[in-house]
């Protein structure tokens, strides 16, 4: 009885130790096992996209109409029929010559991301730009798995399955989330001219980073001591002489990289201002704020359920996106935008005294951003995946609220949108129901984020036991204690 018991425990201990070998060679640094979540991730991610691979009006075959209108001019349209209409582009691109139609929507460098994919066969572009988006996910895995602390790489694969089913290889949002995670990665190494330049390209992709632009300021001048800190204990009343006590600095302040942040910015935009000046200055701005509320944002159940109390609602299909109109849309636009702006500058407020470093203020930037914005597309998620990977943000807590909030986001887009019931999508079954929970979840996690609820911005320095070589030392007998407290920070080569 005695032999069967100890025989039993070496049993155990062998498959703990062959456990402990496979988990240590899945979160190492380099290796097959090391890029296998990766690898199983895009093949999971490119059937996911499948379904819009060869649909007609497809999200990829807008790209493709902005960047064939833009090189061949408006007969450029003509050269993509099977995969998607261009009837969204105003009546002067079919007439327009070349090199000057732009996006409506999108930044003019934009263009650059959406001209890759021209390179296979047109009746492949939506192929083309998903092995584009692959690509791009394995050099973000592999920049985490440098420059992240363990396990932040594994998280980014698991975070992309789940909360970008559907969408992630067939969308371009991946581009300025890469050029975000460059810019932080740099930042936090105090290569702060790469970081600039890095943000740079960020916003000329897509507009949401120039609001990171204050937040990677202030970390610089902090990081230089040039930035005058307040106590952590002053009261409100004295909030106006500790501000003119930063602002009275302002000559101290280092300006060479914003120069350089700018210039870049205008560089750019005149290159293409010379082409079409109101699409490339003008063009994104006026159609974001001509756009009404879209039926996934946070103020679209607010909408819905106002139409219960006489404000009657219409579903519009306008701006690229399935939108909700209703005479109080401009009212609770105004609502949320006075949340984003409070969200924003509590958010620079906590970095500004000293209590969230660069990576924490971009993630509740972002965060507020999302969860304030009038437009909330599924692909946004992925603008949080590689930060929230980066930072370590996948410990107990984050696992019980981000996971909800990827899974709902999935099943909303596509599974919903693409039901067979033959209803407008704010109407179908489960579809409000799983808004308002997802962005409930996601108002929670930014609550929490910005208040530090339970130490939820403490994700790299919790006391977590690390499955390691050293740790297959305990299992055999060595009971010495293996907890790791802080995450060195790798060189920029």
């Amino acid at each position: 009885m005695l032999r069967k018991e100890i025989k039993e425990k070496q049993l155990s201990g062998e498959a703990k130790k062959v456990y402990i070998l496979l988990w240590d060679s899945l979160l190492a640094r380099q290796g097959f096992l090391a890029y296998l979540p990766i690898i199983m991730a895009v093949i999971l991610l490119f059937y996911g996209g499948s379904w819009e691979y060869f649909r007609v009006h497809a999200a990829v075959g807008r790209y493709a109409c902005y960047a064939l209108t833009f090189w061949h001019g408006g007969k450029g349209v003509n050269l993509y029929p099977p995969l998607a209409h261009c009837d969204f582009l105003p009546a002067a691109t079919f007439t327009a010559p070349p090199f000057h139609a732009l996006p409506l929507e999108y930044p003019p460098l934009s263009l650059v991301i959406f001209s890759l994919a021209l390179f296979a066969p047109l009746q492949y572009y939506t192929i083309g730009f998903a092995i584009l988006m692959a690509l791009t996910i394995v050099f973000i895995y592999w920049l985490l798995q440098r420059y992240a602390p363990r396990g932040a790489a594994l998280a980014f694969a698991i975070y992309m399955v789940i909360g970008a089913w559907g969408i992630a290889l067939g969308r371009f949002d991946l581009m300025p989330a890469l050029f975000t995670l460059i810019c932080i990665i740099a930042a936090e190494r105090k290569r702060w001219t790469c970081a600039y330049i890095a943000l740079a390209f960020a916003f000329l992709l897509k507009i949401y980073p120039i609001l990171f632009l204050p937040a990677l300021f202030i970390a610089e001048q902090q990081d230089a001591q040039r930035f005058y800190t307040p106590q952590q204990s002053f009261m409100l009343p004295s909030l106006p002489a500790e501000l003119w006590q930063t602002l009275r600095n302002m000559g101290r302040w280092h300006w060479k990289n914003t120069i350089i942040f700018f210039a870049i910015l205008l560089a750019v935009t005149c290159c293409f201002a010379l082409l079409n000046f109101h699409t490339a200055v003008l063009g994104q701005l006026s159609y974001f704020v001509h756009r009404p509320v879209q039926i996934e944002s946070t103020g679209s159940p607010i909408l819905f359920l106002a139409a219960q109390f006489g404000f009657p609602v219409q579903v519009v299909s306008s701006f690229g996106s399935t939108n909700v109109v209703s005479s109080l849309g401009r009212y609770v636009e105004l609502f949320l935008d006075v949340l984003l702006v409070l969200g924003y500058l509590y958010a620079l407020f906590l970095q500004w005294r000293g209590e969230l470093a660069v990576t924490q203020a971009f993630i509740a930037i972002l965060l507020v951003f999302i969860v304030t914005g009038k437009v909330f597309s599924p692909q946004y998620l992925m603008w949080l995946i590689p930060l929230l990977a980066y930072s370590g943000a996948y410990d107990r807590f984050w696992l019980i609220v981000w996971v909800p909030v990827s899974l709902l986001t999935s099943y909303i887009f596509p599974f919903i949108y693409i039901s067979p019931i033959r209803l407008p999508v704010p109407y179908k079954p489960g579809f409000i129901e799983s808004v308002m929970a997802r962005n409930a979840f996601l108002a929670f996690l930014t609550l929490a984020y910005l208040f530090n609820w339970w130490q939820v911005r403490s994700t790299r320095n919790w006391g977590r036991k690390k499955f390691s070589s050293s740790t297959l030392a305990e299992c055999e007998g060595d009971h010495r204690d293996y907890y790791s407290t802080s995450v060195p920070l790798p060189p920029l080569p």
